[in-house]
């Protein structure tokens, strides 16, 4: 059942191999254990989709599925967790991340005073960077934590659903057929 719903929100083979800037990896991308859906492979595809959502570089879904083959983890499922950050999503997510890192460096959030200019924009990325990463490493790190256990978890909740529905069947066949 999990693993029926997973795969209808995932793309397919086909799509990402499509996908010009995975070609880079040739040869990997025709492995099966990063196609397959196993408890390993989707809790771990879990945890570098969200990680590298958080991280303020181009091009996450290329490290995403560079970190997913290199694991040998669910390959879909990590270049689609990084969606969790785009163009909509960014602004809010990565003020909290930056709110996170100056609380947890110690700096004082200073008044921006905007001018359009190169060199505002360059001291202004200079002097905001270091809290920045520190605080989308931060968030990254524990919602790709929170996002691995959740996976497990629900992993194997819907495995002992499922062998509970097989032991009621057959309890249930025996009854009938006594």
């Amino acid at each position: 059942m999990a693993r029926k719903l997973i795969r209808r929100y995932l793309p397919n083979r086909q799509t990402i191999r499509g996908y010009r800037p995975l070609r880079v990896f040739g040869r990997l991308l025709h492995d099966p254990n990063i196609w397959h859906l196993n408890r390993y492979s989707t809790s771990g595809a879990v945890a570098v989709g969200l990680f590298m959502a958080f991280m303020p570089i181009p091009f996450q879904m290329v490290a995403a599925g560079g970190l997913a083959i290199m694991l040998r983890l669910n390959l879909p499922l990590a270049v689609a967790l990084v969606w969790v950050t785009n163009p909509i999503t960014i602004p809010p997510l990565f003020l909290f991340c930056y709110k996170i890192g100056t609380w947890v460096i110690g700096n004082v959030d200073q008044e921006l005073a905007f001018a359009w200019s190169w060199e505002w924009f360059r001291a202004e990325l200079v002097q905001r960077s270091e809290p920045l990463l520190v605080g989308c490493s931060i968030v990254g790190f524990l919602s790709a934590l929170v996002g691995y256990v959740s996976a497990r978890m629900l992993w194997r909740w819907h495995v002992i659903r499922a062998w509970e529905d097989r032991k009621r069947r057959r309890r249930r066949n025996r009854r009938a057929n006594s």
